[in-house]
């Protein structure tokens, strides 16, 4: 591959991330978060929610996240969770 080539399709696949991380958090946004969230600029989305620290604990069959409460609310992090099974789609009637 030529040498100038590379850098050029680098770029074009950075801009492709930017593009879907973008359409992630406005789909985030809109469909999966609560009405407190609806003011929140998608950079205060993603420092909250995206790049907070967490850890990962697992017990036998179930899997923990442990999530710093000074980035986001217990209360709101538990109602982000019960609104994500609502973007499953149902089946189609048999």
């Amino acid at each position: 591959m030529d040498a100038a080539v590379v850098p050029d399709l680098r770029r074009q696949r950075r801009r492709l991330l930017y593009v879907l991380a973008y359409n992630l958090g406005n789909f985030m946004r809109t469909l999966a978060l609560p009405k407190t969230t609806e003011a929140w600029s998608l950079t205060s989305l993603r420092e909250k929610l995206i790049k907070i620290g967490a850890k990962i604990v697992s017990h036998g069959r179930y899997v923990t996240f442990q999530v710093a409460e000074v980035a986001v609310p217990r209360q709101m992090f538990a109602d982000i969770l019960s609104l994500i099974p609502r973007l499953r789609t149902s089946p189609a009637p048999a």
